[in-house]
Protein backbone atom coordinates (compact mmCIF):
# COMPACT_ATOMS: atom_id res chain seq x y z
CA UNK A 1 0.00 0.00 0.00
CA UNK A 2 1.07 3.46 -0.78
CA UNK A 3 0.09 7.14 0.45
CA UNK A 4 1.36 10.36 -1.30
CA UNK A 5 3.59 12.81 1.10
CA UNK A 6 5.05 15.92 0.31
CA UNK A 7 8.30 14.25 -1.19
CA UNK A 8 6.34 11.34 -3.07
CA UNK A 9 4.88 7.83 -2.50
CA UNK A 10 5.94 5.80 0.58
CA UNK A 11 5.12 2.38 1.03
CA UNK A 12 3.10 2.00 4.16
CA UNK A 13 3.37 -1.87 5.69
CA UNK A 14 0.89 -4.21 5.39
CA UNK A 15 -0.99 -5.00 9.04
CA UNK A 16 -2.05 -7.99 10.20
CA UNK A 17 -4.73 -8.69 11.80
CA UNK A 18 -4.53 -10.47 15.46
CA UNK A 19 -4.51 -14.02 15.08
CA UNK A 20 -6.38 -14.26 17.78
CA UNK A 21 -9.44 -12.54 16.04
CA UNK A 22 -9.06 -14.38 12.76
CA UNK A 23 -9.12 -18.16 14.74
CA UNK A 24 -12.09 -16.93 16.48
CA UNK A 25 -13.72 -15.51 13.18
CA UNK A 26 -12.33 -19.05 11.61
CA UNK A 27 -14.29 -21.03 14.09
CA UNK A 28 -17.21 -19.36 13.89
CA UNK A 29 -17.49 -19.68 10.40
CA UNK A 30 -16.88 -23.13 10.64
CA UNK A 31 -19.24 -24.25 13.48
CA UNK A 32 -22.31 -22.50 11.80
CA UNK A 33 -22.02 -24.25 8.98
CA UNK A 34 -25.32 -26.32 8.60
CA UNK A 35 -23.32 -29.09 6.90
CA UNK A 36 -20.68 -28.95 10.05
CA UNK A 37 -24.00 -28.73 12.55
CA UNK A 38 -25.74 -31.86 10.92
CA UNK A 39 -22.42 -33.79 11.30
CA UNK A 40 -21.82 -33.15 14.56
CA UNK A 41 -25.51 -33.99 15.72
CA UNK A 42 -25.08 -37.42 13.49
CA UNK A 43 -21.83 -37.77 15.48
CA UNK A 44 -23.65 -37.13 19.01
CA UNK A 45 -26.66 -39.56 17.88
CA UNK A 46 -24.25 -42.82 16.60
CA UNK A 47 -23.76 -44.01 19.90
CA UNK A 48 -26.93 -43.97 21.17
CA UNK A 49 -28.11 -45.53 18.10
CA UNK A 50 -25.77 -48.40 19.03
CA UNK A 51 -26.74 -48.43 22.44
CA UNK A 52 -30.28 -48.93 21.94
CA UNK A 53 -29.31 -51.63 19.62
CA UNK A 54 -27.15 -53.41 21.82
CA UNK A 55 -29.48 -53.09 24.66
CA UNK A 56 -31.97 -54.79 23.10
CA UNK A 57 -30.48 -57.55 21.81
CA UNK A 58 -29.99 -60.83 22.91
CA UNK A 59 -26.59 -61.14 24.69
CA UNK A 60 -26.35 -64.41 23.05
CA UNK A 61 -25.72 -62.11 19.57
CA UNK A 62 -23.34 -59.72 20.94
CA UNK A 63 -20.53 -62.27 21.46
CA UNK A 64 -17.87 -62.38 19.14
CA UNK A 65 -16.06 -66.01 17.65
CA UNK A 66 -13.77 -67.22 19.65
CA UNK A 67 -10.49 -66.00 19.42
CA UNK A 68 -11.61 -62.81 17.82
CA UNK A 69 -10.28 -59.52 17.50
CA UNK A 70 -10.94 -55.88 16.75
CA UNK A 71 -15.28 -55.06 16.63
CA UNK A 72 -15.85 -58.61 17.42
CA UNK A 73 -13.69 -58.41 20.64
CA UNK A 74 -14.81 -55.32 21.87
CA UNK A 75 -18.93 -56.60 21.14
CA UNK A 76 -17.96 -60.02 23.33
CA UNK A 77 -17.55 -57.33 26.20
CA UNK A 78 -20.00 -55.16 25.83
CA UNK A 79 -23.11 -56.66 27.75
CA UNK A 80 -23.09 -54.74 31.07
CA UNK A 81 -19.82 -53.35 30.21
CA UNK A 82 -21.12 -49.88 29.50
CA UNK A 83 -17.84 -47.94 29.42
CA UNK A 84 -16.30 -49.97 26.53
CA UNK A 85 -19.11 -48.50 24.05
CA UNK A 86 -17.46 -45.22 23.65
CA UNK A 87 -14.47 -47.30 22.51
CA UNK A 88 -16.31 -49.91 20.29
CA UNK A 89 -18.43 -47.15 18.96
CA UNK A 90 -15.02 -44.69 18.25
CA UNK A 91 -13.22 -47.70 16.75
CA UNK A 92 -16.45 -48.40 14.32
CA UNK A 93 -16.44 -44.69 13.58
CA UNK A 94 -12.47 -44.87 12.36
CA UNK A 95 -13.33 -47.08 9.51
CA UNK A 96 -15.17 -44.94 7.26
CA UNK A 97 -17.71 -42.33 9.35
CA UNK A 98 -15.10 -40.06 10.94
CA UNK A 99 -12.87 -40.07 7.92
CA UNK A 100 -15.74 -39.45 5.72
CA UNK A 101 -16.77 -36.17 8.22
CA UNK A 102 -13.12 -34.76 8.69
CA UNK A 103 -12.64 -34.79 5.10
CA UNK A 104 -15.97 -33.34 4.34
CA UNK A 105 -14.95 -30.10 6.73
CA UNK A 106 -11.06 -29.46 5.01
CA UNK A 107 -13.05 -30.07 1.31
CA UNK A 108 -15.08 -27.15 2.82
CA UNK A 109 -12.61 -25.22 4.60
CA UNK A 110 -10.30 -24.45 0.73
CA UNK A 111 -12.04 -25.76 -2.01
CA UNK A 112 -15.90 -24.70 -0.52
CA UNK A 113 -14.70 -21.03 0.04
CA UNK A 114 -13.07 -21.50 -3.19
CA UNK A 115 -16.33 -22.69 -5.22
CA UNK A 116 -18.02 -19.79 -3.54
CA UNK A 117 -15.45 -17.02 -4.05
CA UNK A 118 -14.19 -16.25 -0.23
CA UNK A 119 -11.33 -17.68 -0.74
CA UNK A 120 -9.78 -15.09 -3.60
CA UNK A 121 -10.52 -12.53 -1.54
CA UNK A 122 -8.48 -14.13 1.46
CA UNK A 123 -5.88 -14.80 -0.71
CA UNK A 124 -5.63 -11.10 -1.54
CA UNK A 125 -5.34 -10.04 1.77
CA UNK A 126 -3.25 -8.82 4.29
CA UNK A 127 -2.93 -12.36 6.09
CA UNK A 128 -0.19 -14.13 4.25
CA UNK A 129 -1.23 -17.81 2.84
CA UNK A 130 1.06 -19.97 5.32
CA UNK A 131 -1.05 -18.35 8.33
CA UNK A 132 -4.03 -18.77 5.99
CA UNK A 133 -3.75 -22.43 5.83
CA UNK A 134 -3.11 -22.67 9.45
CA UNK A 135 -6.04 -20.60 10.40
CA UNK A 136 -7.90 -23.47 8.03
CA UNK A 137 -6.46 -26.77 9.63
CA UNK A 138 -7.02 -25.18 13.07
CA UNK A 139 -11.13 -25.01 12.19
CA UNK A 140 -10.95 -28.42 10.68
CA UNK A 141 -8.87 -29.47 14.07
CA UNK A 142 -10.90 -27.97 16.34
CA UNK A 143 -14.09 -29.15 14.19
CA UNK A 144 -13.07 -32.62 14.14
CA UNK A 145 -12.13 -32.60 18.15
CA UNK A 146 -15.64 -31.60 19.03
CA UNK A 147 -17.14 -34.16 17.10
CA UNK A 148 -15.31 -37.22 18.44
CA UNK A 149 -16.01 -35.61 22.00
CA UNK A 150 -19.17 -35.28 21.26
CA UNK A 151 -18.98 -39.10 20.29
CA UNK A 152 -17.10 -39.86 23.29
CA UNK A 153 -19.56 -38.02 25.82
CA UNK A 154 -22.85 -39.34 24.57
CA UNK A 155 -21.53 -43.14 24.45
CA UNK A 156 -20.26 -42.76 27.89
CA UNK A 157 -23.72 -41.87 28.90
CA UNK A 158 -25.23 -44.22 26.55
CA UNK A 159 -23.32 -47.10 27.86
CA UNK A 160 -23.73 -46.45 31.69
CA UNK A 161 -27.64 -45.77 31.24
CA UNK A 162 -28.38 -48.77 28.68
CA UNK A 163 -25.66 -51.60 29.26
CA UNK A 164 -24.94 -50.75 33.38
CA UNK A 165 -21.28 -51.12 34.98
CA UNK A 166 -19.17 -49.14 37.39
CA UNK A 167 -16.09 -50.51 35.81
CA UNK A 168 -14.19 -51.51 31.99
CA UNK A 169 -14.00 -55.00 31.75
CA UNK A 170 -10.70 -55.40 29.53
CA UNK A 171 -10.38 -57.89 26.60
CA UNK A 172 -7.67 -59.64 28.91
CA UNK A 173 -10.34 -60.53 31.04
CA UNK A 174 -9.54 -57.59 34.17
CA UNK A 175 -12.15 -55.28 35.50
CA UNK A 176 -10.26 -51.39 35.58
CA UNK A 177 -12.33 -49.22 38.05
CA UNK A 178 -14.07 -46.18 36.91
CA UNK A 179 -11.38 -43.63 36.67
CA UNK A 180 -8.63 -45.64 34.52
CA UNK A 181 -11.48 -46.77 32.40
CA UNK A 182 -12.61 -42.85 31.89
CA UNK A 183 -8.84 -42.22 31.21
CA UNK A 184 -8.65 -45.21 29.04
CA UNK A 185 -11.55 -43.62 27.11
CA UNK A 186 -9.92 -40.13 26.98
CA UNK A 187 -7.42 -42.00 25.61
CA UNK A 188 -8.98 -43.78 22.63
CA UNK A 189 -10.55 -40.52 21.49
CA UNK A 190 -7.01 -38.47 21.36
CA UNK A 191 -5.68 -41.26 19.46
CA UNK A 192 -8.93 -41.77 16.98
CA UNK A 193 -8.46 -37.87 16.40
CA UNK A 194 -4.93 -37.99 15.99
CA UNK A 195 -5.85 -40.53 13.14
CA UNK A 196 -8.80 -38.53 11.60
CA UNK A 197 -6.76 -35.28 11.55
CA UNK A 198 -3.81 -37.47 9.43
CA UNK A 199 -6.94 -38.30 6.79
CA UNK A 200 -7.84 -34.47 7.60
CA UNK A 201 -4.41 -33.01 6.18
CA UNK A 202 -4.88 -35.56 3.29
CA UNK A 203 -7.59 -34.04 2.16
CA UNK A 204 -6.60 -30.40 2.64
CA UNK A 205 -3.69 -31.03 0.26
CA UNK A 206 -6.45 -32.14 -2.24
CA UNK A 207 -9.09 -29.75 -1.64
CA UNK A 208 -6.10 -26.93 -2.57
CA UNK A 209 -6.35 -28.70 -5.97
CA UNK A 210 -10.03 -28.21 -6.96
CA UNK A 211 -12.84 -26.26 -6.31
CA UNK A 212 -15.14 -28.85 -6.02
CA UNK A 213 -15.34 -30.47 -2.54
CA UNK A 214 -17.34 -33.47 -3.52
CA UNK A 215 -13.92 -34.24 -5.55
CA UNK A 216 -12.03 -34.09 -2.38
CA UNK A 217 -14.77 -36.38 -0.26
CA UNK A 218 -14.46 -38.76 -3.43
CA UNK A 219 -10.37 -39.05 -3.47
CA UNK A 220 -10.19 -39.29 0.11
CA UNK A 221 -12.98 -42.27 0.90
CA UNK A 222 -12.25 -44.04 -2.29
CA UNK A 223 -8.45 -43.59 -1.17
CA UNK A 224 -9.14 -45.70 2.72
CA UNK A 225 -11.60 -47.96 0.27
CA UNK A 226 -8.37 -49.12 -1.73
CA UNK A 227 -6.11 -49.00 1.63
CA UNK A 228 -8.52 -51.49 3.27
CA UNK A 229 -8.37 -53.54 0.38
CA UNK A 230 -4.63 -53.72 -0.05
CA UNK A 231 -4.05 -54.12 3.80
CA UNK A 232 -5.58 -57.87 3.16
CA UNK A 233 -3.60 -59.15 0.90
CA UNK A 234 -0.58 -60.89 2.36
CA UNK A 235 1.64 -60.49 -0.92
CA UNK A 236 1.62 -56.49 -0.19
CA UNK A 237 2.82 -56.88 3.25
CA UNK A 238 6.10 -54.66 2.10
CA UNK A 239 3.25 -51.85 1.38
CA UNK A 240 1.27 -52.15 4.40
CA UNK A 241 3.86 -49.82 6.53
CA UNK A 242 2.68 -47.31 3.95
CA UNK A 243 -0.91 -47.01 4.66
CA UNK A 244 -2.63 -44.71 6.57
CA UNK A 245 -5.09 -46.87 7.88
CA UNK A 246 -2.77 -50.16 8.77
CA UNK A 247 -2.41 -49.18 12.58
CA UNK A 248 -6.34 -48.57 12.82
CA UNK A 249 -6.89 -51.87 14.30
CA UNK A 250 -3.93 -51.51 16.86
CA UNK A 251 -6.19 -48.79 18.55
CA UNK A 252 -8.22 -52.35 20.29
CA UNK A 253 -4.81 -52.24 22.57
CA UNK A 254 -6.53 -49.92 24.24
CA UNK A 255 -9.00 -52.39 25.64
CA UNK A 256 -5.94 -54.60 26.82
CA UNK A 257 -4.53 -54.95 30.70
CA UNK A 258 -1.47 -54.45 30.23
CA UNK A 259 -1.90 -51.90 27.35
CA UNK A 260 0.61 -52.85 24.69
CA UNK A 261 2.40 -49.77 23.33
CA UNK A 262 3.91 -50.71 20.10
CA UNK A 263 0.58 -50.84 17.84
CA UNK A 264 -0.36 -47.68 19.19
CA UNK A 265 3.03 -45.68 18.83
CA UNK A 266 3.82 -46.77 15.09
CA UNK A 267 0.25 -45.26 14.18
CA UNK A 268 0.43 -42.03 15.87
CA UNK A 269 4.37 -42.07 13.88
CA UNK A 270 2.39 -42.64 10.42
CA UNK A 271 -0.19 -40.30 11.01
CA UNK A 272 2.27 -37.89 12.27
CA UNK A 273 4.01 -38.55 8.73
CA UNK A 274 0.35 -38.11 6.67
CA UNK A 275 0.37 -34.91 8.75
CA UNK A 276 3.42 -33.49 7.27
CA UNK A 277 3.22 -34.92 4.31
CA UNK A 278 -0.75 -33.61 3.65
CA UNK A 279 0.08 -30.19 5.10
CA UNK A 280 3.44 -29.80 3.39
CA UNK A 281 1.67 -30.01 0.26
CA UNK A 282 -1.13 -27.87 0.90
CA UNK A 283 1.16 -25.12 1.96
CA UNK A 284 3.22 -25.69 -1.25
CA UNK A 285 0.30 -25.24 -3.43
CA UNK A 286 -1.39 -22.42 -1.57
CA UNK A 287 1.84 -20.60 -1.72
CA UNK A 288 1.71 -20.91 -5.45
CA UNK A 289 -1.88 -20.37 -5.81
CA UNK A 290 -3.11 -17.36 -7.94
CA UNK A 291 -5.66 -15.21 -6.52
Amino acid sequence: MTTLTATGPVALPRTQAPIGRILRSELRLVLRRPRTLIALGLLALVPVIAGIGIAVAASGELQGPAGADGPGALAAILDGNGLVLPVFVLFMALQMLLPMVGAMWAADAVAGEASTGALRNLLVAPVGRARLLAVKAFGVATATLIGVALMTVSGVLTGLLLLGGDGMLTMSGSTLDLWPALGRIVLAALLVTVQVLAVAAVALAISTLTEHPLVVMAVVLGGIIVFGVLSTISSLDWLHPFLINQSWFALVDIMRDPMPTDGITEGLLRAGCYMVIGYGLALARMLTKDG
